[in-house]
């Protein structure tokens, strides 16, 4: 696929202008995530022998965070489906990345299916089952908060088999399937959120990628990279915004006869402001450096920089909001939004108390 002329400034034209509108009605124009898609846009790292990209983790990262800085609903479209196309490239056989993959580079929209009721951050705790059944095979289960599932024509759904796990390839429209969105969420309104029921969904035992029988600590680690690196770039981009809205507006908005920025205490704020965006920046940068060396650090540094640029997010955006006072108060404006999405943030892909634990353990294993 070739490479749009310019990516940032087709996300500008399509995205910033409207992402405020799209907020507040909490929905993206099907057109325009079928464009980027079809622009190979929403999964920048699939190869181009199916039509992808074929972008490294770096510069995936830039881009995730210049989409980020314009609209945390479709950046979160992009998360979901970067995460389904990356769970498809890495366990799927070769007709079923040529499938699935060329479908995903000419505008079919997916979303990675891993969260349940009962199954949030101990995914080892999750229900959903995929069973044998003559030649197919039947999906029985509930899946909740999915990102994109409202928008999506697939679904890869990650469930139990037999002793191990499997992530299957479900059409969003196959008997059985039951997507229901998510009312009014509180951050990134607009990206689809859905739960999404099985009810015994029969499909052909080639929609098990790879024939099933992973082990599900393997498989979730594997697809929880993509969507940390993704939701971390995505922080970075909410920290831009912010930023600039705040300098911006402080160096612009004038109290006791001389503008913001010249108080200290709101210059702290944007002092404080800055710093996190580079913070968050370079712990990306890490990040993707060891992606793309496949450094056997690599799953540490994601969830590295997710923590620290999720934690970052959400301390800035409430930062912005204190400087720009009344102005950032209402819905539509950027850094209203950002307040809200930054918040979500700390949640998705590995609450903050969970990446706490996992680099808690790394931290005493580093030291024996």
């Amino acid at each position: 696929m070739p490479e749009p002329a310019d990516p940032r400034a087709l996300v500008d034209d399509l995205v910033a202008a409207e992402a405020g509108d799209w907020d507040l009605a909490g929905a993206v124009p099907d057109g325009v995530l079928r464009r980027l898609g079809a622009a190979g846009l929403l999964c920048p790292q699939v190869d181009g022998r199916y039509g992808g990209l074929g972008r490294d983790s770096r510069w995936t990262g830039e881009f995730t965070a210049h989409l980020g800085s314009r609209c945390g609903s479709v950046r979160s479209v992009l998360t979901s489906q970067s995460m389904a196309a990356g769970t498809i490239a890495r366990l799927g056989d070769a007709a079923q990345r040529h499938e699935h993959l060329t479908r995903l580079t000419s505008g079919a929209l997916a979303a990675a299916a891993f969260s349940e009721p009962g199954a949030g951050s101990d995914l080892s705790a999750m229900t959903t089952e995929v069973r044998r059944d003559g030649d197919g095979v039947v999906l029985t289960g509930h899946k909740t908060w999915i990102t994109a599932a409202a928008y999506a024509d697939l679904v890869v759904v990650v469930a139990r088999q037999d002793d191990g796990a499997a992530a299957v390839v479900v059409p969003a429209d196959a008997p059985g399937v039951v997507v229901t969105p998510v009312v009014a969420p509180s951050g990134c309104r607009a990206a689809g959120h859905a739960d999404v029921r099985l009810d015994g969904v029969r499909l052909p035992a080639s929609a098990v990628l790879g024939g099933g029988g992973q082990p599900l600590p393997l498989l979730v680690t594997a697809a929880l990279q993509h969507g940390r690196m993704s939701v971390a770039w995505g922080c970075v981009g909410i920290l831009r915004s912010c930023l600039t809205e705040a300098s911006r507006h402080a160096a612009t908005r004038e109290q006791f006869g001389v503008p913001l920025a010249e108080h200290q205490l709101v210059a702290r704020h944007l002092a404080e402001l800055l710093v996190a965006e580079r913070s968050a920046t370079h712990a990306c940068e890490h990040a993707a450096d060891a992606v793309d060396a496949r450094s056997p650090d690599q799953v540490v540094a994601a969830v590295l920089a997710k923590h620290t640029a999720a934690t970052l997010a959400a301390r800035g955006a409430a930062s912005a909001v204190q400087v720009l006072g009344s102005a950032a108060a209402r819905d539509g404006h950027p850094v209203a939004r950002a307040h809200r999405d930054a918040k979500l943030m700390e949640i998705i892909e590995g609450t903050s108390e969970i990446c706490q634990l996992i680099l808690a353990r790394h931290a005493v294993a580093a030291a024996r």
